[in-house]
């Protein structure tokens, strides 16, 4: 078991460093990760708006339901009966405690969808500041790459000029030594 732990702590130890040495790929991991809690809190929010609306229809159902027996209530009194009267009355009681109920879980799934629609811009604004961060990191890989070819090609470029000043250089010198001999020649010819 400790040689799991172990290895475990050398990969995570050697992953964050690797992530420390490639700032790039951390920012387009946490990209990832933000990308993945947008999509979840979108999820939820659709999950949750979904109950919303099955709330409301009980809600209107049992506002439809009280209206019914608030309505038999009248008829029975208005009969004389006051024994179904008395049940009805019981039975618009107990439907209104049930409404309340039922509107207090809409109001609770109201207050859930706003939270998420809160935690839904949060999570869009910093992933927006990541990925501004991921471009101002490209941009400066970029660059540096471009620096890095620059005086490699600065290095290559300085060379092949020194080179061929070299070998005019040098064709000067052969020329100028093949003269002098010339010359020497025609002195010694001359004696």
């Amino acid at each position: 078991m400790g040689l799991f732990d172990d290895l475990s702590r050398f990969l995570e130890n050697r992953l964050e460093e690797f992530l420390r040495n490639n700032p790039h790929l951390e920012l387009e991991a946490l990209l990832e990760q933000l990308r993945e809690q947008e999509e979840g809190t979108l999820k939820l929010i659709a999950d949750l708006q979904l109950q919303e609306k099955r709330s409301q229809e009980e809600i209107l159902s049992t506002a439809q339901e009280i209206q019914r027996w608030h309505i038999r209530i009248q008829k029975a009194k208005n009969a004389g009966r006051e024994d179904l009267a008395t049940a009805a009355g019981e039975r618009e009681a107990a439907l209104l405690r049930e409404g309340n109920q039922r509107w207090g879980h809409m109001q609770g799934l109201k207050e859930r969808i706003n939270q998420s629609q809160e935690l839904l811009r949060k999570i869009q604004q910093r992933r927006q500041e990541v990925q501004a961060k991921a471009a101002q990191a490209q941009t400066a890989r970029a660059k540096a790459q471009t620096q890095q070819r620059f005086e490699t090609s600065g290095w290559s470029n300085q060379t092949s000029s020194y080179s061929s000043s070299f070998d005019d250089l040098e064709e000067k010198f052969r020329s100028w030594e093949t003269q002098d001999e010339l010359e020497q020649m025609k002195r010694n010819l001359g004696k």
